[in-house]
C-alpha cells in the first residue's frame, strides 16, 4: 500500500495484535482510557465485542469514523452514529467462509460425538466400555436461521454433504435454491440440525425459545454461531439437561466470557470460546481491510 497520512487513532479497548501491529506501522494509536477528556480524534478503532455507544461518541470531539474489527454491529449505536454524521466501517464477507466451516465442524462435533469420543479415549474407557452411537449427517435435514452471506455459505456446505436444506428469514429470497420456511419453530420441526446464522439485536433476541427447542426434539441438534442472545439459554439448559433435544454446539453465549456454569456439567453440549471466525488468515484479512478503509477515508475516497 502506498504511504498514507499518519493519523492519531483512538482505540476504545483490546484489539487483535495483527490489527494493532498493522495500524501502528502507519498511524499513532492512543488508548481511549489514556486520552485526556475532550481530546479530538477523527477515527476510532473498536471491535464487534466491545461496541460503541452514544456516550463514547460524545466523549470524542471531531469523531468522523468508527473502524470496527468484526462483522457484528449490534453493540454499536448505529442511529446515534448516523445522527452525528459518523461513518461506521466493519468487515463483512472477510470471515464468511471460516465461520461457515466452523458451523459445519460443530455439527459433526456434536452429532458424530467427536469431542465426546476424544474424552472417552483419554479417560481410558475404550475397551471396558462402549461409546454410544452417533447420528448420520448425510441424508439428514439442515435448517438455517438467517440467510445472509454466512447462512448461504452454510447452506451450500450442507447441500454438498447430501442434506436437505431449508431456511427461515423474515422474507423469502426467491433467488435461492432452498425452501423458505415461515418461522423458526416450523423449521426446527423439519430439521435434524438447526444452525443459527442470523443477526443479533432486539428482533432476534430469544427467538430460539422453549417452543422451538420442543419442535427440534430429542434427536435434533442446535448449532449457534450467530449471537448468544438469539437463544433463551435457560430454556436451552433445561432442554439439554432433560435430553429434550439431542445436543447443542455453541460458539456464542449471552454472557461472554463468563458463561453460565451449568453448561460445564452437560455432556451433550460442545462449547467454543466465540472462535468461529478466528483463523490466522481471517485475522490478517480483517486487519488489511480496516487498514485500507482508514487509508481511503483519509484520502477522501470513501
Amino acid at each position: 500500500m502506498t504511504d498514507t497520512i499518519r493519523e492519531r487513532l483512538v482505540v476504545t479497548g483490546p484489539i487483535p495484535d495483527e490489527l494493532r501491529n498493522l495500524l501502528s506501522q502507519r498511524h499513532d494509536l492512543v488508548e481511549l482510557a489514556d486520552a485526556p477528556p475532550g481530546e479530538p480524534f477523527r477515527i476510532a478503532v473498536t471491535t464487534s465485542m466491545k461496541g460503541f455507544d452514544a456516550a463514547t461518541m460524545d466523549r470524542i470531539p471531531g469523531l468522523a469514523m468508527i473502524a470496527c474489527n468484526g462483522v457484528g454491529l449490534d453493540k454499536i449505536d448505529l442511529p446515534a452514529a448516523q445522527q452525528r454524521g459518523i461513518r461506521v466501517n466493519n468487515t463483512p464477507g472477510v470471515l464468511t467462509e471460516d465461520v461457515a466451516d466452523t458451523a459445519i465442524g460443530l455439527m459433526y462435533a456434536i452429532a458424530r460425538r467427536i469431542v465426546e469420543a476424544d474424552r472417552f479415549v483419554r479417560a481410558h474407557r475404550w475397551g471396558p466400555e462402549k461409546m454410544p452411537l452417533s447420528r448420520r449427517i448425510s441424508g439428514g435435514s439442515l435448517g438455517v436461521v438467517g440467510m445472509g452471506q454466512i447462512g448461504q455459505a452454510i447452506a451450500r456446505r450442507g447441500q454438498g454433504l447430501g442434506m436437505t436444506v431449508r431456511y427461515t428469514t423474515p422474507r423469502a429470497k426467491p433467488e435461492l435454491p432452498w425452501e423458505h420456511v415461515a418461522d423458526a419453530a416450523t423449521l426446527a420441526e423439519q430439521s435434524d440440525v438447526l444452525i443459527l446464522a442470523c443477526p443479533g439485536g432486539p428482533q432476534t433476541a430469544g427467538m430460539i425459545n422453549r417452543q422451538v427447542l420442543e419442535k427440534l426434539g430429542p434427536l435434533g441438534f442446535l448449532i449457534n454461531i450467530a449471537r448468544g442472545e438469539v437463544v433463551d439459554e435457560e430454556a436451552l439448559i433445561e432442554a439439554l439437561a432433560a435430553h429434550r433435544i439431542g445436543g447443542a454446539a455453541l460458539d456464542v453465549y449471552r454472557s461472554e466470557p463468563d458463561i453460565d456454569p451449568r453448561f460445564f456439567d452437560l455432556d451433550n453440549v460442545v462449547l467454543q470460546p466465540h472462535y468461529a471466525g478466528l483463523t490466522a488468515e481471517t485475522r490478517a484479512d480483517i486487519a488489511s481491510k480496516l487498514d485500507r478503509d482508514i487509508a481511503a477515508f483519509l484520502a477522501g475516497t470513501i
